[in-house]
């Protein structure tokens, strides 16, 4: 039998803050975070203080705001997510901390298992602490750690790693650390989904770093780590962009691991490796089926075997839609190992969110009392969309007016200076999508000429009008060998060309 292995899971988790009422997680009838009778007083919510010990709790629906939650124990504590899971560090419970691995650890490292759902924190969250702790995203999880910072590998030995094996770990306005201990360790390995960040150079060159120190690896070692750059509206700035850090396997799988598809035909892709013996050619097994379990186990392979010894590099599958598939491609290089087993790759089939840009943000100037701007984007969708402008923000309640605002391309008529900020959503029936642009209006197109990155005066152009005439002319000769030196000459108001 072929084993897939797949890393233990537990948890020790903790976090502090004000005095709040504690309930115990107990598991005295199953292992559900939802069912009253497994806490020692009831669900926790926002008031209360979480405990779990020694225990697996599986949380599978929305459990709403909570206080504080402590995950610790010398056994393999774990707490896992699941679809529909949903779970809020409260942000009014000031100075909470979510730790994955206090202490302990030792023999397993305590884990946090984001397998589906969401958890929201606002509060620092830390990866190995004083302990060895392991956080996995996966599948269809998502972490977002919001305005506070994220350290892996923290305090005195504190032993921290992240395995982004789907989904998405989104770190909003905060700062990244790791090894921020004495004899700490850190890693973080790539092998589906990504993480984003608020760009900044620091960030990029921390990130470039850890790559190369080794601490940051795609697929255990064997992948290459991809860095993006996603850019707003805006090409003249890096303010607004987002950081993308994700991994890609030598096989280049297509779809992209993780990734989403639309339903129907899919053609599974990828790159064979080289030969032992230069010139032979490297034949493939490859499986493909919508049960995780069935691939791992490999009690059955071929009734999930689609490639049997043949000599390919792509095959085409129906897949329907709000189906998770997975797959894999076994490969023979001409070794006494093979066939060399390849990583379970996996995609989702569902519908797509349109794609929307709106086009670059304007920069103009009121010359009478209101102001009329052609405002359009692109929508991007399989689907028919219905599309939608909307007023974020505006100087003064009413100052922006939308002539058609269902229409992609329109106008805006603006009567107020200052800044506006506008949205257009596409809605396609089950997804949006939307998009901002920025219009910011001054007084004059002075004021606005001299607003933009990179403006440089016009030598001469002295009272800043951005016009060199005879007023700028009339300044000179007002000053005309004026001298405001420490060694300036008595200079005769009569005759200035007399000493």
């Amino acid at each position: 039998m072929k084993l897939r292995i797949v890393l233990g899971m537990c948890i020790a988790m903790l976090l502090t803050g004000p005095l709040l009422a504690d309930s115990t997680f107990t598991g005295a009838v199953n292992e559900l975070w939802s069912n009253p009778d497994n806490w020692s007083d009831g669900l926790p919510d926002v008031e209360d203080k979480a405990i779990m010990s020694d225990q697996l709790c599986i949380l599978d629906y929305d459990a709403g705001e909570v206080g504080l939650v402590s995950l610790s124990g010398s056994g393999t504590d774990r707490l896992r997510l699941v679809d529909g899971a949903a779970l809020t560090i409260a942000p009014g419970s000031n100075d909470g901390w979510i730790i994955v691995g206090y202490e302990g650890g030792l023999e397993e490292p305590h884990t946090l298992e984001v397998l589906g759902g969401v958890l929201n924190t606002d509060h620092r969250m830390k990866v190995g602490f004083q302990g060895r702790g392991l956080l996995v995203v996966d599948h269809a999880g998502v972490v977002n750690i919001n305005g506070q910072h994220f350290s892996i590998g923290d305090d005195f030995k504190g032993d921290g790693r992240v395995e982004m094996r789907g989904g998405a770990l989104n770190l909003n306005d905060n700062d990244l650390f790791f090894e921020r201990g004495v004899n700490s360790t850190a890693s973080v390995d790539f092998s589906g989904g990504q993480l984003t960040w608020d760009f900044t150079d620091a960030g990029l060159a921390l990130i470039n770093d850890r790559m190369a120190d080794g601490t940051i690896t795609a697929y255990n070692g064997v992948g290459t780590v991809v860095v993006e750059n996603i850019e707003d509206n805006d090409p003249e700035t890096t303010a607004g962009d987002t950081l993308v850090v994700k991994g890609l396997h030598p096989m280049t799988p297509g779809p992209e691991d993780g990734g989403t598809v639309l339903p129907g035909p899919v053609t599974l892709s990828w790159t064979l490796p080289d030969p032992c013996v230069p010139g032979q050619s490297v034949p493939v097994d490859v499986y493909f089926t919508d049960d995780l379990q069935a691939l791992k186990s490999f009690s059955n392979p071929d009734a999930i075997r689609v490639i049997s010894n043949q000599n390919a590099t792509s095959k085409v599958v129906q897949v329907q839609k709000k189906t998770r598939y997975y797959w894999a491609v076994d490969t023979y290089q001409g070794t006494e190992n093979d066939p060399v087993y390849g990583p379970i790759f996996e995609f989702y089939v569902d519908n797509i969110a349109p794609v929307v840009q709106t086009n670059l943000d304007i920069t103009t100037w009121l010359d009478n009392d209101s102001l009329d701007v052609a405002i359009g984007g692109t929508v991007t969708d399989v689907n028919a969309t219905t599309t939608a402008w909307t007023v974020v923000s505006e100087p003064n309640e009413g100052t922006a007016v939308i002539a058609n605002a269902d229409q992609t391309n329109t106008t805006v008529t603006l009567s107020a200076l200052g800044t506006y900020v506008l949205q257009l959503e596409a809605d396609d029936g089950e997804y949006q999508g939307q998009d901002t642009m920025t219009i910011n209006v001054y007084a004059n197109s002075c004021l606005a000429a001299q607003s933009l990155p990179g403006y440089d005066p016009l030598p001469g152009d002295l009272n800043l009008d951005c016009v060199v005439d005879q007023a700028d002319v009339d300044l000179l000769l007002e000053q005309w060998l004026n001298c405001n030196g420490l060694d300036c000459p008595d200079i005769d108001p009569v005759d200035p060309n007399l000493l």
